[in-house]
This record gives structure tokens, C-alpha cells and sequence, in this order.
């Protein structure tokens, strides 16, 4: 992901968050807790959870507001319109994409990994937690 983007991010979850005291297990708005002085502060998102540092609240906002990617389905997309719909083997016309998963299912995963990391590098797509959910940049975009 782009700095430019992940601060923006970042900039999101803190405005989404509050600075607590999990010692005293009370808000300190001024990040300093007001109680016992420390300024060693998890981040509180209101009926979610509450943790240090903004990555898994990035996460969350993601989860909870926007669409992930279906890698397998966005690539069948692109490989249905890259290719004909169908192929004719011997006397029977078949959908090309079902062909190709079922005659090569090897193939077909490394294909999709590749489209993938590719997607990934151009900056189409991206992940925030360990590539286990994938976004559309656009769409982050438009929600900050």
C-alpha cells in the first residue's frame, strides 16, 4: 500500500477512536490519562474493541464499510473478457472459464495468484491484513 494512502488511513482510525487508559479503564482525551498520569494509551472504538496501535482498527472500518474483492470471481471476470464465452471441443461448444478450472485447476490457482499480485502492484487492489481481505483502492478513496 502507497504511504500516501496507509496515512490517510491511519489519520481515519484516530479520528474513529479514542485514546483510553486500559489501567484505569477510563477515556483519556487529552492522551494522558487523568488518573494515573500515563501516556501509554490504547485506542477505544466504541462497541468494537479496544487495543493498541490503529491497524486492526483500520481493519474493521474496512470490513465493516466497504466491499472486499473476490479475487477468483474478479478474475474470471477479466478472464471471460479477455477470451470467447465459449470453446467448441470436438462437437460441444463449453464455457471457456469452467474448461480451463477443470482441465487445469493447477494452472488456473497460479493464474489467479498471479492476477493477483499484479492487481496488487498496479495499485487496483490491496490489503490491509496480511492479504487475507481484498479492496478496491477506489474505493477507500471514497470513503476518506
Amino acid at each position: 500500500m502507497d504511504q500516501e494512502l496507509q496515512t490517510k488511513l491511519e489519520k481515519l482510525a484516530f479520528e474513529r477512536t479514542k485514546p483510553f487508559c486500559y489501567g484505569c479503564y477510563i477515556e483519556a482525551p487529552t492522551s494522558r490519562c487523568a488518573c494515573c498520569g500515563s501516556d501509554d494509551l490504547m485506542r477505544l472504538m466504541e462497541s468494537v474493541d479496544c487495543e493498541y496501535g490503529v491497524d486492526w482498527v483500520i481493519s474493521e472500518i474496512l470490513r465493516a464499510e466497504l466491499t472486499t474483492v473476490d479475487i477468483e470471481e474478479a478474475f474470471e471476470q477479466s478472464i471471460r473478457e479477455c477470451y470467447p464465452e465459449e470453446v467448441q471441443v470436438g462437437w460441444l461448444n463449453l464455457d471457456t472459464v469452467s474448461v480451463i478450472k477443470e482441465m487445469d485447476p493447477i494452472s488456473w490457482d497460479c493464474a489467479v495468484s498471479e492476477w493477483r499480485s499484479q492487481e496488487e502492484s498496479e495499485g487496483t487492489i490491496v490489503s490491509v491484513d496480511g492479504s487475507a481481505n481484498y479492496y478496491r483502492v477506489t474505493d477507500i478513496e471514497e470513503l476518506l
